[in-house]
């Protein structure tokens, strides 16, 4: 996909050139009018400082930060969100399209997964590229009117989805986007490939509701359209406040914790500004805002158990990943 759009990109531009030097004789005259004009009318050269982000953190949470940003720096942001339904992987083919002309400076991962590939592919600046910070966690929502056995405190394991007694009553995102994907890669690399693919076979055969995003996963166990559902915890905390009676099972070895990160991409186009907003987001008083709004839930995982992911084998394996799990939850 890459390679076709450069392509594209490359085809446009040729097709183009001979326009571009029909004009150029016009635009230096141009400039030269303009050059005297200027003056006389007392124009300015703008000098206002903007950075361009492409921001994977949900709008919600990420308008008020950067809001602020401006009103502390005078540097106007430009942001590119992207949807839940392909949540991070719409901006990071658009980071991999633009890798030779970049057009983003800032790029805000809202998980991981994406935001590792994308260094290794190298996207971001070489030295000091990217940082996370925070985290947020993979939960198991339960609906506390359709399955008044599960508590707070009742643990659940993700090898227990498989069981009849779930059968058409499990809500999940389609595990080729978002941290869902990010969740599962990580799921065999913790189980080893037999056992994964054994465990993703027989969840699919046990009929989930496979859906458009974390959100909406919650929507269906809230309404009590599914008694179960695997998702965010940021998402599960939205629900809470819309007043549905849901609930979060406690975290075991197999919850995948999500930090929020943030690269600086090579050759980015504002790199002074870059720089800037990528020390912001860093900071105390943004963290804050985050943990305060309920996007993050905390700032270091401590003694929270939770799924250990050695990040070099889910990229060895990522593209094989991605094949199984296309051919066993083609929908």
């Amino acid at each position: 996909m890459q390679c076709k759009v450069l392509m594209t990109v490359g085809e446009q531009a040729r097709s183009q050139s001979k326009a571009w030097r029909l004009l150029a004789g016009l635009a230096v005259m141009a400039a030269f009018l303009l050059s005297l004009i200027l003056p006389l009318t007392g124009c300015q050269r703008s000098d206002t400082r903007e950075v361009v982000v492409y921001a994977a953190q949900d709008q919600v949470f990420a308008e008020p930060i950067l809001r602020e940003f401006t009103r502390e720096t005078g540097i106007r942001v430009r942001t590119v969100f992207d949807s839940e339904a392909v949540k991070t992987v719409g901006l990071a083919n658009r980071l991999l399209a633009e890798t030779n002309r970049p057009q983003a400076d800032v790029f805000w991962g809202n998980e991981e997964f994406r935001t590792r590939q994308l260094a290794a592919l190298g996207v971001f600046r070489p030295t000091n590229g990217w940082a996370a910070f925070g985290f947020r966690s993979r939960r198991l929502v339960v609906n506390t009117r359709l399955a008044p056995h599960l508590t707070v405190t009742n643990v659940l394991y993700l090898r227990e989805l498989t069981n009849r007694t779930w059968r058409g009553k499990i809500a999940l995102a389609y595990p080729l986007f978002g941290t869902t994907a990010t969740h599962f890669h990580a799921l065999r690399q913790y189980w080893g490939t037999a056992a994964w693919e054994q465990w993703c076979r027989a969840l699919q055969a046990n009929q989930p509701l496979l859906v458009d995003g974390n959100s909406v996963v919650v929507n269906l166990v809230g309404r009590g359209e599914a008694a179960l559902g695997l998702t965010d915890s940021d998402d599960i905390a939205a629900g809470k406040k819309r007043g549905y009676p849901i609930i979060a099972l406690p975290l075991t070895e197999e919850t995948l914790l999500i930090p929020n990160t943030v690269a600086v991409i090579r050759n980015a186009p504002r790199p002074a500004e870059a720089e800037a907003l990528f020390r912001y987001l860093q900071t105390r008083p943004v963290l804050d805002a985050l943990l305060n709004a309920e996007a993050l839930e905390g700032a270091q995982p401590g003694l929270r158990p939770h799924l250990k992911v050695r990040w070099d084998e889910v990229l060895r394996d990522l593209e094989d990943t991605n094949e199984r799990l296309k051919q066993i939850f083609l929908r």
